[in-house]
């Protein structure tokens, strides 16, 4: 008996703890519009970089990111949530200023791809969690769907 009152309350600390970890919707949309606004303007920064792979995974994260704001922000809409302009956080702006801090060439390169597979690692983070335990219907299906670009997104910058 003891067993099963210790397991029982072992599951619902797990599930409270993983429900205060998922950011409500609107959290989720402020987070998710930070997330691609620093993809699509530290890659504004990488599209003539040099290195073909580089400026290529670049222009890529331009598309990409610019589609999934939009497919959060319809999603958003659809859940009742009011639009709003996105903001860097603190650290993405550090970032930016870093990379903007760099002169063109190899070290720039490294930095970005650097800074890409955090971002990235943050970004998939966000979208399973929010995917798997996410409150708002559109938001946790449209979550779903980027799952799979921001995995890919991995992928590629791990190759580089």
């Amino acid at each position: 008996m003891k067993t099963l009152l210790f397991g029982a309350a072992a599951l619902l600390l797990a599930t409270t703890a993983a429900q205060a970890a998922t950011p409500t919707p609107a959290e989720f949309v402020e987070k998710a519009g930070a997330s691609d606004t620093f993809e699509i303007d530290s890659a504004k920064l990488m599209v003539r970089s040099k290195n073909p792979t580089v400026s290529k995974f670049a222009t890529k994260m331009i598309t990409d990111h610019a589609k999934s704001t939009k497919l959060v922000g319809a999603a958003a809409t659809a859940d009742g949530l009011p639009a709003k302009k996105p903001s860097l956080t603190v650290g993405q702006r550090a970032d930016l200023t870093a990379l903007k801090a760099v002169p063109a060439g190899k070290t720039k390169d490294d930095l970005y791809v650097k800074q890409q597979k955090a971002a990235h690692a943050d970004a998939l983070a966000l979208m399973q969690d929010y995917a798997a335990n996410g409150s708002a219907k559109h938001l946790k299906m449209t979550a779903a769907k980027i799952v799979p670009v921001v995995q890919m997104h991995e992928t590629m910058v791990d190759k580089m």
